[in-house]
């Protein structure tokens, strides 16, 4: 999908509420990332970035951040981390799209088409 292709399909289908839980999720990531703290780093990413991921309708993040923890064991810290920024990198990119895409005006009335 081209990245106006993925901007549009974003903007139509991500709600303002997924929008937010998606910073909360991404900030919690970082700072978890930035305190080294791997037990929190797998809660989120297994928990918290997992679901989130489902409800937005973005299955190949949902089975990242599911493979990230339930595969083997990872070869190191370093490895592990590197995932963690991966995931982080995904998600930061949704985030830029969505927050690029542009909205469609509101009708500050709410009115319904004519004839409805």
């Amino acid at each position: 999908m081209s990245a106006c292709g993925r901007m549009l399909h974003c903007n139509m289908t991500l709600s303002t509420s997924l929008q937010l839980r998606l910073d909360d999720v991404l900030a919690e990531l970082v700072y978890a990332r930035r305190q080294g703290d791997l037990g929190r780093l797998a809660l989120i990413a297994y928990c918290e970035a997992r679901r989130w991921a489902r409800d937005a309708g973005k299955s190949a993040l949902a089975e990242l951040s599911s493979e990230m923890i339930t595969r083997s064991p990872h070869n190191s810290r370093e490895a592990f981390l590197r995932q963690i920024d991966a995931l982080i990198h995904e998600m930061q990119h949704l985030q830029l799209e969505c927050r690029q895409a542009p909205s469609r005006p509101l009708d500050p009335f709410n009115r319904l088409a004519p004839g409805h």
